[in-house]
């Protein structure tokens, strides 16, 4: 490189080229990926508690590849006879209602007379990006460190309400590696609620109070889903809004029809930030237990759900044959440019793909 200071005008100065300067990356690194764990060895390193193996099998069960699929699958099935045996609790409420933090308290609750928790966390999915947005692990600071606890967000990856689409399985292989206590939590968003209740035994509603919302949240259709409901933030001056809310809660669930359980959903108020009430929260979740393992209905709502799985997995299975057909695709395509040129009705539009689809069969 020349400069200008070598020019004989300046004689008396010299410039050094310098040292040349290393590459930035080692040439040396090679990244190594690890070999992908037999089905074997993820099965006997999960019933062993491996948290490696239990993660590298929930990403298996997550991920879009059929080869993936075809292992996830064999996990399941050989994990399958080891599970059953945890309380499976689902945790929602509106943004902003300290879901978070309660599961972190919670979570600390439970833990103190041992056993092993997994924390299932919703994460929204970026539309852009498709990744978790939310960063739920980061705001549970106690639990994400206890060496009993495992955590893992899951974007939700566009699915419907924001759920995603392989929480059953994981629950499964969270089941097979020892964790009696199964949180799941979701994103507060509307539908997802419907997909959560579906594979849980408790369904817990976290509400606020002195929000100016206690009467829209009466009217919506997540009340008959709960099966309990706690007021958070019931500290400071907000305790005597707390109690008034929890009054009209109460009257409201009396204007719902009995639940199929037969337990009456009860109503408290605890603050998660300050750890109070936490204890009156477990022992109903207890009381919970205790009265539908007697009247027979805990047995009965596992087997209702593992039938609503199996149909559910079934529709989409269907769904994905239907649209990864390159011939349906095709089909759609033009009839689509006819529906939107006015030219065939949308209903008409559909049976011929339809129609195509089955023939093709």
């Amino acid at each position: 490189m020349e400069h200008i200071e070598n020019d004989e005008q300046y004689s008396g100065l010299t410039v050094n080229s310098g040292v040349e300067q290393p590459p930035i990356v080692n040439p040396y690194l090679r990244r190594r990926r690890k070999p992908l764990p037999t089905v074997g060895e993820m099965v006997e390193g999960i019933l062993k508690g491996d948290v490696t193996m239990l993660s590298r099998a929930v990403t298996l069960v997550e991920s879009l590849s059929n080869d993936h699929q075809v292992l996830a699958q064999e996990v399941i099935e050989k994990c399958l006879p080891y599970s059953g045996n945890s309380r499976r609790i689902g945790i929602t409420g509106v943004p902003g209602a300290g879901k978070s933090t309660s599961i972190d308290t919670f979570g600390l609750h439970v833990l103190k007379d041992g056993g092993k928790l997994a924390v299932l966390a919703i994460d929204p999915s970026s539309e852009r990006t498709k990744g978790s947005i939310l960063g739920d692990k980061t705001r549970m600071e106690k639990l994400s460190v206890h060496p009993a606890a495992f955590i893992r967000p899951s974007p939700s990856a566009g699915s419907l309400g924001g759920v995603a689409r392989k929480t059953r399985e994981t629950i499964v292989l969270c089941e097979a590696a020892g964790y009696n206590n199964i949180f799941v939590e979701t994103v507060g968003v509307g539908q997802s609620e419907t997909a959560v209740h579906s594979m849980v035994d408790f369904f817990l509603l976290i509400q606020l109070a002195g929000t100016g919302d206690e009467l829209q949240g009466i009217k919506r259709g997540i009340m008959e889903m709960a099966d309990g409901i706690v007021i958070n933030k019931a500290d400071g001056d907000n305790i005597d809004r707390a109690r008034l809310a929890q009054a009209q809660f109460r009257s409201a669930l009396h204007l719902f029809p009995p639940t199929l359980s037969g337990w009456m959903p009860e109503v408290l108020c605890y603050s998660g930030y300050y750890e109070t009430g936490i204890a009156e929260v477990w022992e109903m979740i207890d009381r919970y237990f205790d009265f539908v393992k007697e009247n027979g209905h805990f047995e009965a709502k596992r087997q209702q759900q593992a039938r609503y799985w199996m149909y559910e997995t079934i529709n989409e299975k269907l769904r994905n044959h239907f649209y990864n057909d390159a011939d349906v695709a095709a089909l759609l395509e033009d009839r689509e440019k006819r529906v939107l040129a006015n030219q065939q009705s949308s209903f008409t539009a559909a049976r011929d793909v339809l129609d195509f689809y089955f023939k093709k069969l």
